[in-house]
């Protein structure tokens, strides 16, 4: 199975919320008038976009440098956001950008993103043929959608369809082992070691996108979730802050 077309836009008509990708296009436009609010229905405070989303990749700073090293081209770049990675990417391999936001598909093409595409990390079958990339990113927590211990595996078999032999993949995530977790917006307990939730949504300018349920897994969680995908992990890098680890996978040979 080819690609889907690259060239294809978002279905503006589609009736499905999207306030948290509105908010930055209008803001990379210079439309925005109210803050983006993220709120677990408890708690609600303003989202920071500027620094989030369009700080320029800078491979220098924190583990960055880390992630570069595990990536290789051609890229699949699952919830690009506003492409700061594939901008920076794009000058080096192939990469192929992927959000469900059509506001932020415009975005990222309006920014100079080459192959920004409207898609779903859950159909990356359908949409991609086997062995299509050397490498995967998923950079913004959003491995969290899968839901659960058996949706991380299926979800990773899906990646190491589309990823060749020798891949590699980057994910993210909150660690629910680190006492600093419980402090995040959203932060629910689970009594399984290694494991939490995560509930929020994202409201602008009066629409409020679905709510998002995320699972958090620790490290180790991760490590038994992709036993029989074909993937392993090899590396783990953690910021300043230490409840936020970056995982580096790759095929086992």
């Amino acid at each position: 199975m080819s690609d889907v077309d690259s060239g294809s836009d978002p279905d503006p008509s589609s009736a499905v919320p999207d306030a948290f990708g509105r908010a930055i296009r209008d803001h990379h436009r210079g439309e925005r008038t109210e803050p983006l609010l993220h709120s677990d229905g408890a708690e609600t405070t303003e989202h920071p976009i500027e620094s989030f989303y369009f700080a320029p990749f800078d491979p220098s700073v924190g583990t960055n440098a880390w992630l570069v090293s595990h990536l290789q081209g051609p890229l699949l770049d699952l919830g690009a956001g506003t492409g700061r990675h594939a901008l920076y990417f794009q000058e080096r391999f192939e990469t192929v950008a992927v959000e469900p936001s059509p506001a932020l598909v415009e975005t990222m093409r309006e920014r100079g993103v080459a192959d920004a595409r409207a898609g779903d990390m859950f159909e990356l079958r359908a949409d991609f043929e086997r062995d299509r990339f050397g490498s995967a990113l998923l950079n913004g927590t959003h491995l969290g959608l899968v839901g659960s211990m058996r949706g991380l595996s299926a979800f990773l078999d899906d990646l190491a369809f589309v990823t060749r032999a020798d891949g590699t993949a980057v994910v993210d995530c909150y660690d629910p082992e680190h006492p600093a977790t419980a402090e995040i917006l959203g932060y629910r307990e689970d009594p399984t070691p290694g494991l939490a939730h995560r509930v929020m949504f994202f409201e602008y300018e009066g629409e409020r996108d679905p709510v998002l349920q995320l699972r958090l897994f620790s490290p180790d969680r991760l490590r038994e979730a992709a036993v029989g995908t074909g993937w392993t992990v090899t590396d783990v890098a953690r910021g300043d802050d230490g409840y936020h680890y970056r995982a580096a996978l790759s095929k086992r040979q």
